[in-house]
C-alpha cells in the first residue's frame, strides 16, 4: 500500500514538472499505476482522452525504453517533437532517416539513453531489428492505433498480426494495448491476437462533451462546404470527401475563395502529401480536404471542425474521424452532408463482397450510420449508444442540432403518399428526377411524350419546390419505404412497408432542418464555454506560437496548444512562477519558451495600461 501511494505521488509530481498538468484527467492514473507495476494493459480512451501521457509518463519513471509502435511513419517526427519539447528523451526508426541518423538513434537505444522508441510495426518484424531489441534494456511496450489488429475494427491491418510476437519473443516484457475507438467485440479480439495476459483493461466514456453534432441534407455539397468554412475565418478543419475528384474539387474551390486549403488522397505524390500534410499541422493551411487516407493518429489539437461532406460508411470510422476535432477540450463542430445517393454509392462497393456474413455486417454498420443521421434524437446520445454506453446528463443545447431545436419532425403523410402513388403509376420504372418532376408538375419533354402530364399526381405538389421534394424522397429511402435500384440507370421502387402508407394511411413523419432561435443558438454556444479571455491576447500569442513554430520547424501546437493559450489570454501571467501555474506548460516548456511568452503578456500589458491612460485624457 506504502509503494503504491509512493508510485501515485511520484507519478503527480512527474505530471507536474513534465507536462503542466495539476492533475490526471479520468483514468489516467489508474492506467499509469498498471503499468508502472508491470502489468499487460487494454485502454480504450476517445481521441484527445489523453492516451500517450499514459505511457509517456510511465516511460520518464522506469529505466530502460518504451518502444512504441505506431502506425504511420508521416506522424512520428511530430510525435517525437512533442515528447521532446515536454522533456522526454524520444527518437523514432523509420525509412526517413539518413543511415547515419539511423546509426546514431540505435546508438542510444542501446546506452539506454531513450525515454520513447517510436517504430512502425513494419520495423518491429525485421529479423535484425528484433535482434537488436532483444540487446536493449525496454522497459515495457505501448501500441498504438491497437484497432488495426483486429478484423472487426474499423482499420485492419495485416501488418499489425505480427505484434503478437512483442509476448513470444519478448515474455517479461509489459504491453500495453491504446486505441480510441472499439466495441467489445474488437477489445476481445486486440486481447486475443497481441496475446495480453489477464490485461488492465480501461473503457473510457465515448463521450466528447466539446463536440457539437448537426446533420443537414445534402445539397451541392461543394457549395454547403465553402458556407461553413467561410463562417470559420483562420480556424483550422479538416473537410472529408469520398472520391479524389470531389476531394480535388472542393479544395480548389476553397482555395479561389481565398481559403488555405490543401487537398490529400492516395492519388497524389508521397512528397505532395507529406508537404500538405505538414502545412496543416504547422498552420501554414488552415483547412485540409481529404479522403479517409488521412488522418489516422493526427495529433493537431487546435482542429475547430471536421466536416463530412459525404456519408461514412460506418459509425466507427465516423467517430474516429470527428474525434480529429477539439483535441484540447476546446469547443468544436462536426458536420455531416446527408444524402441518400450517397448509400447507394457505398452499396456499390458492399453488394459484391463474396462472404455473405460479412457483407450482411458491412451492411448492418450502413444502417446504423443511416439511423444517426436520420434519427429524431439526440445525435450524442445515439452515437454513444453503438458503443454501449448511455448518456447519464439530460440532452442540452451543446449535444447536437436536434438538442438545439435546429431541427424539427415534421407530418408528411400527405407528400409520402404523393410520391409513392407517382412511383406506383409509373410503374417503378424511374429515378429521382423523373418522379420529382411529375409531382412538381414540371413538363418535361420525357414527362410529356410518356403521357405522365395526364397521371393524377402530376403537379400535386406545385406548392413546395423540388429540393423540399427530395428531402421527402431522401427520407422514404432512409425509411426503407422506396429502395432505389443499382446500376447505370438507379429507379425507384416501392418496398412492402409502402402500401401501409399508400393504402392504409399509416403515417410518415420526416426530419428538417430549421434555424434555431438566436437566443437557443446563444445557448447552445455558450454550453461548452469557458470564462472569457483577452482575444487580442489570444491571437497575439498566437502569432508568437506560430513564429517560434517556424523557427523549430515544429508544429504549432508542439510549442502549446490553444487552451494552453486561452488561458493564458484570461489569467495574464507575468512571472515564471504564475506561467507555470497554467495548464500545459511544464519546467521543459516554461524553460524554452516562458520568456518569450512573458514577454509578450508584459507588452500586452503595458499597451492596455498606456491606452487607458491616454484615454483618460
Amino acid at each position: 500500500m506504502e509503494a503504491a501511494a509512493t508510485a501515485a505521488g511520484e507519478g503527480r509530481r512527474v505530471l507536474r514538472e513534465l507536462f503542466g498538468f495539476a492533475d490526471f484527467m479520468p483514468h489516467q492514473a489508474e492506467v499509469v499505476d498498471a503499468i508502472l507495476a508491470g502489468r499487460d494493459a487494454l485502454v480504450v480512451m476517445p481521441t484527445g482522452g489523453g492516451k500517450s501521457l499514459c505511457y509517456q509518463l510511465p516511460a520518464r519513471m522506469l529505466p530502460g525504453t518504451c518502444l512504441v509502435i505506431s502506425p504511420l511513419i508521416s506522424l512520428m517526427k511530430d510525435q517525437v517533437d512533442a515528447a521532446a519539447t515536454t522533456g522526454l528523451r524520444a527518437a523514432f526508426l523509420n525509412s526517413s532517416l539518413t543511415a547515419e541518423a539511423r546509426r546514431g538513434v540505435e546508438a542510444k537505444l542501446a546506452d539506454g539513453a531513450l525515454d520513447l522508441l517510436y517504430v512502425s510495426p513494419e520495423r518491429f518484424a525485421m529479423p535484425d531489428f528484433l535482434a537488436r531489441l532483444r540487446r536493449a534494456r525496454l522497459s515495457f511496450a505501448a501500441v498504438d492505433e491497437a484497432h488495426c489488429i483486429s478484423e472487426w475494427g474499423h482499420d485492419f491491418r495485416p501488418d499489425y498480426l505480427d505484434l503478437a510476437r512483442l509476448v513470444t519473443d519478448f515474455p517479461r516484457l509489459p504491453v500495453a494495448a491504446f486505441t480510441a475507438t472499439a466495441t467489445a467485440r474488437v477489445q476481445d479480439d486486440i486481447v486475443a491476437r497481441l496475446g495480453l495476459r489477464d490485461p488492465y483493461r480501461v473503457r473510457a466514456s465515448f463521450n466528447r462533451p466539446n463536440l457539437f453534432y448537426r446533420v443537414v441534407p445534402k445539397d451541392r455539397p461543394t457549395d454547403q462546404v465553402f458556407r461553413f468554412v467561410q463562417a470559420r475565418p483562420g480556424e483550422a478543419g479538416i473537410v472529408y470527401r469520398t472520391t479524389r475528384r470531389d476531394v480535388e474539387r472542393t479544395a480548389a474551390a476553397l482555395a479561389r475563395h481565398g481559403v488555405r486549403a490543401l487537398p490529400y488522397h492516395a492519388g497524389l505524390d508521397d512528397e505532395v502529401r507529406r508537404r500538405h500534410q505538414e502545412a496543416f499541422n504547422r498552420d501554414a493551411a488552415d483547412v485540409i480536404v481529404a479522403t479517409i487516407a488521412f488522418g489516422m493518429g493526427i495529433d493537431k489539437s487546435n482542429v475547430r471542425y471536421v466536416v463530412h461532406g459525404d456519408l461514412p460508411k460506418n459509425i466507427e470510422g465516423y467517430y474516429q474521424e470527428t474525434g480529429r476535432a477539439g483535441r484540447d477540450g476546446e469547443p468544436a463542430h462536426c458536420l455531416l452532408l446527408f444524402g441518400y445517393g450517397d448509400l447507394a454509392r457505398i452499396r456499390h462497393f458492399i453488394d459484391p463482397i463474396p462472404d455473405e456474413a460479412e457483407r450482411a455486417r458491412a451492411l448492418a454498420m450502413l444502417r446504423e450510420m443511416v439511423r444517426f443521421a436520420t434519427t429524431f434524437a439526440c445525435r450524442r446520445r445515439r452515437l454513444l449508444a453503438y458503443f454501449g454506453e448511455t448518456l447519464d446528463a439530460a440532452p442540452h443545447p451543446g449535444c447536437c442540432d436536434v438538442c438545439a431545436g435546429e431541427v424539427e419532425r415534421i407530418d408528411a403523410t400527405r407528400e409520402a403518399q404523393m410520391v409513392l402513388s407517382a412511383i406506383a403509376r409509373t410503374g417503378g420504372r424511374f429515378g429521382i428526377g423523373h418522379i420529382l418532376a411529375i409531382v412538381t408538375g414540371e413538363a418535361t419533354e420525357r414527362v410529356c411524350r410518356l403521357g405522365h402530364d395526364r397521371l393524377p399526381t402530376f403537379g400535386v405538389g406545385r406548392d413546395h419546390d423540388r429540393r423540399h421534394w427530395r428531402l421527402v424522397v431522401d427520407n422514404l429511402l432512409a425509411q426503407e419505404l422506396v429502395r432505389q435500384t443499382d446500376g447505370e440507370y438507379p429507379v425507384l421502387e416501392l418496398e412492402p412497408a409502402a402500401r401501409g402508407v399508400l393504402f392504409g394511411g399509416e403515417p410518415v413523419s420526416i426530419l428538417r432542418t430549421r434555424r434555431a432561435p438566436a437566443a437557443r443558438r446563444r445557448r447552445a454556444a455558450a454550453a461548452t464555454d469557458e470564462a472569457p479571455y483577452d482575444e487580442a491576447l489570444f491571437e497575439r500569442l498566437r502569432t508568437l506560437r506560430r513564429a517560434l513554430a517556424d523557427e523549430q520547424g515544429v508544429p504549432s501546437y508542439v510549442v502549446f496548444n490553444d487552451r494552453t493559450l486561452r488561458e493564458m489570454a484570461r489569467t495574464r501571467p507575468t512571472t515564471e512562477a504564475a506561467l507555470l501555474e497554467v495548464s500545459g506548460v511544464g519546467a521543459a516548456r516554461l524553460a524554452r519558451y516562458g520568456a518569450a511568452f512573458l514577454a509578450a503578456i508584459r507588452e500586452a500589458e503595458g499597451g492596455a495600461r498606456g491606452g487607458a491612460v491616454n484615454g483618460d485624457q
